[in-house]
């Protein structure tokens, strides 16, 4: 199955069958309007047509005290300037009442890994017509999380993306099983690589998530060759002061180089 979206630009991104690895990129949470606007032009210039992805709110961070994002007012009317710009939209809801504002912005939907079971969410998401890309959960099963893709294809919307994130492995870490990949592919949905939660350490620093960013592109390689049909990677330009998941990102100015040997990699794996 091979899902297709255009940018405002006209630029078309696809997603399975025949189409090239696609990228989704951004940083975990917007920042501000201007820092969005920016590194989604940043990203533009570095890999062609891709899908910019900011969340609004971060509702799952370790510590209360947290920053969490501008809220679903002033994160869909930044994530409009982004549109504005020219280019596609991602970001994540958790709630079913945040389904249809951001569907007006987004074009494509995100559900949280760890809210993946969330019937009412997923339904709501599917509702709206919009791709879904739903995020494995860290406890399930590859075989179980088409159970979820069922609900959001229950709506009559099949425009369905699989995201692998890593599984819970111990305390505070986690492990990619490279045979979930082919697993989740063998349903028809396109199947997403993220990169960097995959070498997250869950609560690994306390009041915050740690990372293990050196692993991206050794995980990210791999992913590749054994067949994905998209990268997720979350990007900012100095990690260290990201106001989230920054331990886990990758620096912006490596971007260029790891999406020329990935895609160098897809090109082999699709000759095949």
């Amino acid at each position: 199955m091979a899902i297709d979206l255009l940018t405002p630009r006209g630029e078309r991104i696809g997603f399975g069958g025949s189409n090239p690895l696609a990228l989704i990129a951004g940083p975990c949470v917007i920042e501000s309007e201007e820092h969005a606007v920016w590194l989604a032009r940043s990203i533009g210039e570095i890999a062609g047509p891709f899908v910019f992805k900011a969340s609004f709110d971060k509702a799952n961070r370790t510590s209360v005290s947290s920053y969490r994002g501008p809220g679903l007012r002033d994160g869909l009317r930044i994530l409009g300037s982004v549109k504005k710009a020219g280019y596609a939209i991602l970001t994540d809801i958790h709630e079913p009442a945040q389904a249809a504002p951001a569907a007006e912005v987004a074009d494509i939907l995100q559900i949280p890994a760890f809210l993946c079971r969330q019937t009412d969410l997923l339904l709501e998401a599917g509702r709206t017509g919009r791709i879904v890309n739903i995020k494995k959960g860290q406890f399930a099963a590859p075989q179980d999380i088409l159970h979820a893709a069922g609900k959001v294809a229950s709506t009559g919307n099949n425009r369905i993306l699989l995201t692998e994130r890593g599984t819970t492995f111990g305390y505070n870490n986690l492990v990619v099983d490279m045979r979930g990949l082919p697993i989740m592919r063998a349903s028809g949905y396109p199947v997403v690589f993220d990169a960097t939660h995959s070498v997250q350490l869950p609560g690994g620093s306390g009041a915050s998530s740690g990372g293990q960013p050196q692993f991206i592109e050794t995980l990210a390689r791999a992913a590749v060759a054994a067949g994905v049909d998209a990268l997720f990677v979350e990007v900012h330009e100095e990690p260290d002061r990201a106001l989230s998941d920054g331990a886990n990102a990758l620096r912006l100015d490596r971007l260029a180089g790891l999406w020329r040997r990935l895609r160098a990699i897809d090109d082999v794996v699709r000759s095949e």
